[in-house]
């Protein structure tokens, strides 16, 4: 009786509670969710001002950093022989593995008809778009002339030259340029009706005319749903195998080398497994302050930053094995160099870096086995950005450590970051939330048209299950374009 009572199942979901809570109709969701966008000009909140004012200067750090870049060089770097690969790459690797939550919310578990990904997916799509924006920068960066980044794309020239295929550069172009674009549609195909909702409620004519534009004439038809579900579902057909590309071809960068820590199989699926570990981190180092200062959480409940914990969890183990598995090849290999990589990792210079990681993506995370620690919300804030950190420093080791001590101890150096490093990294985070607290403050956080749908089975279900209405009475769909 208790463990029916327990598995209560809506739709074809098993659930302890209902994924929207409170006593909400189709119009009461739908005012909630766009009256954020609604709110006028003049009367836009002090803290969204003070937190987009800092993220713009941080913003303007990076366009300083960039211009000094581009007067001086990449000599402004830290990097040096052998450690030719700095901040620039440990940053890009860390934003790419960031944006992977995204589209795992956003096409796979649409694809697995996982209802509770219709709270979060608005705003991970959105987090991808933006940190694949930052990702590919910092490859072409790294090339010094950024003026002739084209030549890394296969275009006739008159020079008769054409990319190196075999090159990992020519595969990071394609990989973020493809996951950059599926991502870009599939946010923006999601965001159609929604834009015709807000056409419709639009306090004034101007925002009627834009939202009406980005809206590309929905009006709600039977033809345009049919039409919109077939073109959705094709593009959660095309993301789903990039979760796997994307990272996989990032990790095949270090795997197709011979420098000992890189030259391993096995990176491909640990690396992908890292980047939804951290993916899903970010979502909720976001998604936490968000749903308090705005009030959702009614629709982003503590069951969905439940469901997020359990999947930190589980990628977090993978990520763990991948670095005892690490250990354990090393030694078992015989090989000295390899052994030497480990032992170096564990007590040289940068041994702090290694064990900090340790501890953040390896112990920290256990604490997610406990209900009461995934159920108390501050926590779950603090160690999701501790995972966030320690992601930032398994790219550090993985890129610094196995490269500053060379086959050769004559060639050994010591990697320090200089500030235009930092100011770079720093810049990128400006940018990040820059354009986040855009899309906050104009556009739905939460994706109304799935929720309403949501809403309602979950209604139905409720009844079906003989206990009336689950979020009151009966309701009827309020006429406009989300109907």
């Amino acid at each position: 009786m208790q463990q029916s009572k327990r598995l209560q199942s809506y739709g074809t979901v098993e659930q302890e509670e209902p994924l929207i809570q409170g006593d909400h109709s189709y119009g009461t969701l739908t005012t909630k969710i766009n009256s954020i966008p609604f709110v006028p000009l003049r009367r836009t909140p002090i803290g969204w001002l003070l937190l987009f004012s800092l993220s713009f200067l941080l913003l303007m750090v990076f366009f300083a950093a960039v211009t000094y870049l581009l007067i001086q060089g990449v000599g402004i770097w830290g990097i040096n022989i052998p450690v030719g690969w700095g901040l620039d790459i440990v940053n890009f690797v860390w934003w790419i593995g960031i944006g992977h939550a995204g589209t795992l919310i956003s096409a796979v578990l649409l694809l697995l008809r996982q209802p509770w990904r219709n709270s979060i997916n608005r705003l991970s799509e959105a987090m991808t778009i933006f940190a694949v924006a930052c990702a590919g920068l910092f490859p072409i960066l790294h090339l010094g002339r950024i003026w002739l980044f084209y030549w890394l794309l296969p275009y006739p020239n008159n020079l008769g030259m054409w990319p190196m295929f075999r090159s990992p550069l020519t595969w990071d172009v394609f990989a973020v340029s493809t996951y950059g674009t599926v991502s870009l549609l599939f946010w923006l195909v999601g965001l159609i009706p929604d834009f015709a909702s807000l056409r419709d409620q639009a306090p004034n004519r101007a925002r009627r005319l834009i939202y009406g534009a980005l809206a590309l004439g929905w009006r709600g038809a039977g033809k345009h749903w049919q039409r919109y579900e077939m073109a959705y579902l094709l593009l959660a057909g095309l993301a789903t195998p990039l979760v796997v590309s994307v990272h996989s071809i990032v990790a095949l960068d270090f795997s197709v080398s011979q420098v000992p820590g890189w030259h391993t199989t096995f990176f491909p699926p640990y690396f992908v497994a890292g980047a939804i570990f951290s993916g899903f981190a970010m979502v909720l180092t976001l998604i936490i302050p968000i749903r308090k200062y705005y009030g959702l959480k009614d629709f982003v409940t503590d069951r969905h930053l439940d469901f997020m914990a359990k999947v930190m969890l589980t990628t977090g183990l993978i990520v763990f094995y991948g670095y005892m598995a690490e250990i354990f090849y090393a030694w078992y290999s015989g090989n000295e160099y390899e052994r030497f990589m480990v032992w170096n990792r564990m007590t040289g210079p940068y041994a702090p870096a290694y064990w900090a990681l340790i501890a953040c993506n390896g112990i920290i995370p256990q604490l997610l086995w406990f209900r009461r620690f995934r159920s108390n919300v501050p926590l779950l804030f603090v160690v999701s950005l501790i995972i966030n950190i320690g992601m930032w420093l398994e790219r550090f080791v993985i890129i610094v450590i196995s490269l500053h001590r060379d086959y050769l101890p004559s060639a050994w150096h010591m990697y320090t970051p200089t500030i235009w490093d930092w100011a770079t990294y720093i810049g990128t985070i400006g940018l990040f939330f820059t354009l986040l607290f855009l899309f906050l403050r104009f556009l739905p956080i939460i994706n109304v048209f799935e929720m309403r749908h949501l809403l309602h089975e979950e209604h139905e279900a409720a009844h079906r299950h003989g206990k009336g209405g689950q979020h009151g009475e009966a309701y009827t769909p309020t006429p406009g374009a989300g109907d």
